[in-house]
């Protein structure tokens, strides 16, 4: 059985990731964005070895509540869709309030049909023991690019660590095979308007593969 599925979006990632293979980890090149998210995930589930966890990574950006700093890595407790529902005036409907859901029928549980995805059980406890910031994560279409674009997110999303945008597909397509996942990501900027002159993405993948070396080497489900 193959250790893990760690799921990024660029090959850039993927090349600075390649040391986890020694851990019997698969490597999955998604593309961007959360509907090339699920189906990779998906097609990787249907038609590979099942994973022990399905792990979202890469870089994103920290909420400025979050207490994160720029080369930091942070572990996810929960995916979520921050973008996925209507608006009425001003206001940001989720779907639990439109009465739909993301998956055919009744599958999945309440949180999950208004595309919300509870991380893998032991992601709390294993950040408490290596030190990670351990939170949502918000999973977007396009990145947020103004301050009041992100402070909105956080009121919507109370307690939002890190902004990305392949973690709730690759979540929801885990669910829909019964496979715990989570997502990690380096810290590579704050949520806000775009100021490419502070990113830090040397920083930002230097702590993701140190946090999956110890997610790898010290916290995978028993298989």
């Amino acid at each position: 059985m193959t250790s893990a599925l760690i799921v990024v979006a660029t090959a850039g990632e993927a090349a600075r990731l390649e040391s986890l293979r020694r851990f019997n980890a698969r490597l999955l090149v998604c593309g961007v964005g959360p509907v090339s998210a699920a189906l990779a995930t998906q097609a990787a589930l249907l038609g590979g070895p099942v994973p022990g966890l399905v792990v979202s990574a890469g870089i994103g950006g920290a909420f400025a509540g979050s207490g994160l700093n720029v080369g930091q890595a942070a572990l996810a407790t929960e995916m979520l869709y921050g973008d996925l529902g209507a608006w009425d005036e001003s206001a940001f409907l989720p779907l639990s309030e439109l009465g739909l859901s993301v998956f055919p029928g009744a599958a999945g549980t309440p949180p999950q049909r208004a595309g919300r995805f509870p991380a893998w059980a032991e992601a709390a406890d294993f950040a408490a023991q290596v030190g990670l910031p351990c939170g949502p994560f918000v999973t977007v279409s396009g990145v947020t690019g103004s301050a009041q674009q992100a402070a909105a997110l956080e009121r919507r999303f109370p307690g939002a660590l890190v902004e990305g945008m392949e973690g709730a597909g690759v979540a929801q397509a885990a669910a829909l095979h019964g496979v715990p996942c989570t997502e990690l990501r380096g810290v590579s900027n704050f949520v806000g308007p775009r100021d490419r002159s502070g990113w830090r993405i040397g920083e930002a993948l230097t702590a993701l593969e140190a946090a999956l070396t110890r997610l790898l080497a010290e916290g995978l489900p028993a298989g």
